[in-house]
């Protein structure tokens, strides 16, 4: 069809928007530049690939599931913890369907099982990328702590409380004893 090419490069656009959102809890601690829902996403895939990769899933899967995990922020911009007392949680997967309504079958399909498989969590693959998910906001906690931001241990403490597998547990465990550079001294 002559439309699909446009519905795929609107959504590509669409998708750039992840670039420029910042994660807004962040700000309630004092973070002055919180990274981006693209920059949270990107080392989320590849928390999960590992995860998956140690649990014996499939780590493409899990990564392929995580990279979609928060792609409705587009539409919703990241909304902090705070505000859900008042707000009803937007339905990922109705979001998810309205932002790929213009787009070829396959590409559609593709998008819509992701963000269902992730939000449903009935495979390891899933709850690998949610681990992931709060690992990756662990690790974020914990480098913002190095850099000064002294409000955080509550991320540190909601990450841990809700990881699902075993390796999740156990780096979570081992994250929050280490500085950020320790890669160096390995």
């Amino acid at each position: 069809m002559p439309d699909e090419p446009a519905g795929l490069a609107a959504f590509t656009y669409e998708l750039g928007l992840l670039k420029r959102i910042r994660r807004a809890g962040w700000w309630h601690v004092g973070v002055r530049d919180p990274e981006s829902i693209a920059e949270h996403s990107f080392r989320t895939a590849q928390i999960a690939a590992l995860l998956a990769a140690e649990e014996g899933a499939n780590p493409e899967r899990a990564s392929f599931l995580a990279l979609w995990h928060d792609t409705q922020e587009t539409r919703t911009g990241d909304i902090p913890h705070t505000a859900a007392k008042y707000m009803t949680r937007p339905e990922p997967r109705e979001i998810t369907a309205d932002q790929t309504a213009a787009l070829p079958s396959a590409s559609r399909d593709l998008v819509r099982s992701a963000v269902d498989e992730y939000e449903t969590r009935q495979t390891i693959e899933a709850k690998c990328a949610k681990d992931a998910d709060k690992l990756e906001m662990l690790f974020q906690a914990v480098e913002y702590r190095e850099t000064g931001v002294e409000r955080v241990a509550g991320w540190i403490d909601s990450a841990r409380k809700g990881l699902a597998t075993e390796t999740a547990r156990r780096i979570a465990e081992a994250a929050v004893t280490l500085s950020p550079l320790a890669w160096r001294d390995r």
